[in-house]
């Protein structure tokens, strides 16, 4: 990966509201994603796609027990059924996100002409009345054998936006950057 992409110009800068922490952990989350894209790696997106088919399937369910061209006392088996449907898919979807999505804001590809077979699993925490955002870079296949052993970096927001709520995309750049680097170096062979 010789070749760096150059940061993005702050033509337009990224602005959260400081007292709001899903409005920073927000911002720091998507421009994780545009750091970690610039460095080859390509969004993984098949988790995303069942979990709206599994949506788009709740909804349906919950069209045809709503419209249904029979009234109540005639239609409360079929009633039954799709409340029976909608909990279950709904279970089903909750499941999905409990254990494999987690906190993740971007699961990846490997990059291509790479020697691993795994890509990224980047997920991000920043707790309710905290400043102190955690950032970890781990496989999206830990059990694989090309897998790397996880990395994190934690900081205080503080260090990165200003006091009017702006990021400083430079020094925020230089950490994910630093992170991606730390997790994508060999790691030393024991004699």
């Amino acid at each position: 990966m010789a070749d760096k992409k150059p940061e993005p110009a702050t033509k337009n800068p990224k602005k959260a509201n400081l007292l709001d922490h899903h409005s920073i952990k927000h911002i720091l989350d998507e421009t994780v994603s545009e750091i970690v894209s610039s460095r080859g790696y390509v969004e993984d997106v098949r988790l995303s796609n069942v979990r709206l088919l599994l949506g788009t399937v709740i909804i349906v369910i919950a069209l045809f027990a709503q419209f249904y061209k029979k009234k109540f006392p005639e239609n409360r088996d079929f009633l039954i059924s799709c409340i029976v449907l909608y909990i279950v898919f709904n279970g089903l979807l909750q499941l999905i996100i409990y254990t494999k999505e987690k906190n993740a804001i971007l699961f990846t590809y490997p990059p291509a002409g790479s020697f691993t077979s795994t890509g990224l699993e980047v997920s991000s925490k920043l707790p309710r009345f905290s400043d102190i955002y955690t950032l970890t870079i781990a496989s999206a296949d830990p059990k694989s054998i090309s897998a790397n052993p996880p990395v994190e970096l934690t900081k205080s927001v503080t260090k990165w936006f200003t006091k009017d709520g702006v990021l400083v995309e430079g020094i925020f750049w230089k950490d994910v950057e630093a992170l991606v680097d730390e997790y994508s170096k060999e790691p030393k062979k024991r004699k």
